[in-house]
């Protein structure tokens, strides 16, 4: 079930809201948690029993670290962030973490470990050692997501960061809460802890958060999907002109831009809606002047995992600089990862991973250029990682860069150039393409925009929210790009 979907807008929120504030209030949790296991298992219910046994091994693994025993009981208070640890704590923690790691990558790189040790095998020629894959696995939709979420606790819990919860519907509320249980934004249970336990529910919250579903709405119908179209049209033609393949990439920027922080909109906004404030996930990244802002202002909370469980623990900055630049980039290759099982994935992380590398190492280089040349020059190295990113396969991604720079097909583009241009060059993706670039380079973010609702900018919300309803009875398939994360 997608945010955009008559299914969700006209049957499933509706209802959820009716109940949710008709039931008792001490029924909410309950409410939410069975709501979440409804929308996720809509697709595919065998699902729910891989997210509930997550559930229950990180919600047990938590209680046991906070008291060196089993106990069902409610810890006191946090651990000591600077006190010791027993043999056992370690134990549970390192159990979770692998049994959550373990589960993610069976279902996340199965596949692709068997594709690649089939592939290496045929390059070196022993084809009898090939492996005949009869067992295809299926990617559950968001298991990168929430298994950060539930993996986090149990490793927050062990350092002190937050007190473990003792009710279990509690805990399973937070893993499953469905605002933002398939496509982020990513949190963490010590930014919510306080307000499971208590929030408030205002008229003003509630109308914040139908302002912020707005425009994630009309983000992903009336800008993210046309832009889409152009982008499927350009990666999907052969060997296209330059200036068709960089309308593609460009438009792809886009799409992914406004399908991802659309969705984090919304996300938001669902969760303002019952009460639950969830931290801001995009920050006008396009207007980064270098890819480190960047990474300070794309999907904020991957970010923020990324260094809190993966660069911190590898020794950050604090080793010397050659450690540094090798750890920004082991942190990169996990966020390629993350993002995917490809070879395009791990490149991509691979490339980011290098650019932020060479900006530490020459970290009076960029400030002496002006800023919308800074701007402008981050965009475009972001805008070529994006290749890698939406291109089929490497050997796909080759072939576009080749019709980037004028080089498929010994400089010529293909036989069907002139067709796409009429496809992409049309009036319509023209005015979505200069839409997108106007909102990404002069807007507020949606997050901030909100944060003072006046009746004018209710009425615009109102106004978005009605277009973008009527442009999705008309579009067709319309996922978030995200979901296969």
């Amino acid at each position: 079930m997608v945010f955009s979907s008559h299914l969700f807008v006209f049957w499933f929120l509706p209802l959820f809201l009716l109940l949710y504030y008709g039931l008792p209030r001490r029924t909410r949790h309950w409410t939410l948690t069975l709501a979440s296991y409804v929308f996720y298992g809509w697709a595919n219910p065998a699902f729910l029993a891989l997210m509930l046994f997550k559930t229950l091994i990180d919600y047990l693994a938590g209680l046991y670290i906070a008291h060196g025993r089993w106990s069902l009981r409610a810890p006191e208070a946090p651990l000591d962030p600077d006190g010791p640890r027993s043999r056992r704590q370690r134990i549970a923690l390192v159990a979770a973490v692998c049994t959550n790691l373990g589960l993610l990558a069976f279902f996340k790189y199965f596949n692709f470990a068997v594709e690649s040790y089939n592939e290496l095998a045929g390059l070196l020629g022993f084809n009898d050692i090939m492996w005949e894959q009869t067992l295809r696995v299926v990617l559950p939709l968001g298991i990168s997501f929430y298994t950060f979420e539930s993996m986090s606790y149990t490793i927050d819990v062990y350092r002190g960061e937050t007190r473990a919860v003792s009710n279990l519907v509690d805990f399973a509320c937070f893993v499953s809460m469905f605002p933002q249980l398939v496509a982020g934004p990513i949190v963490r249970f010590s930014e919510i802890a306080d307000q499971l336990r208590s929030r408030t529910h205002t008229l003003e919250k509630f109308a914040r958060g139908v302002a912020m579903f707005s425009l994630g709405m009309a983000k992903k119908v009336l800008v993210a999907n046309p832009c889409g179209a152009v982008a499927d049209a350009t990666f999907g033609a052969a060997s296209p002109a330059p200036l068709d393949a960089w309308f593609g990439v460009v438009a792809y920027g886009f799409q992914i831009y406004f399908d991802f922080s659309g969705y984090s909109d919304m996300a938001v906004g669902l969760g303002l809606m019952i009460g639950f404030m969830f931290a801001k996930n995009f920050d006008s990244p396009y207007r980064a002047h270098s890819i480190t802002d960047f990474w300070r202002r794309w999907h904020l909370s991957l970010s923020t995992c990324l260094r809190d469980y993966v660069y911190i623990p590898l020794g950050g900055n604090r080793l010397g600089e050659r450690r540094t630049y090798v750890n920004l980039f082991l942190v990169m290759l996990v966020g390629g990862l993350w993002h995917g099982a490809s070879w395009n994935f791990v490149l991509w992380g691979a490339f980011h991973g290098v650019l932020l590398a060479l900006e530490r190492a020459t970290p009076k280089l960029p400030v002496r250029l002006p800023r919308p040349l800074r701007v402008g020059t981050t965009f475009t190295l972001v805008t070529l990682g994006w290749v890698l990113f939406r291109a089929r396969d490497l050997s796909h991604a080759v072939e576009y860069y080749r019709s980037l720079f004028g080089l498929g097909q010994e400089g010529q583009p293909g036989p069907g150039a002139p067709l796409l241009g009429g496809i992409l060059y049309q009036p319509y993706s023209l005015l979505c393409f200069a839409v997108a670039a106007v909102i990404v380079w002069t807007m507020p973010q949606a997050w901030d925009w909100t944060r003072r609702l006046t009746w004018v900018r209710a009425t615009v919300c109102t106004g978005l929210l009605l277009a973008a309803l009527i442009a999705m009875e008309t579009q067709g398939y319309n996922p978030f790009i995200y979901f296969i994360f």
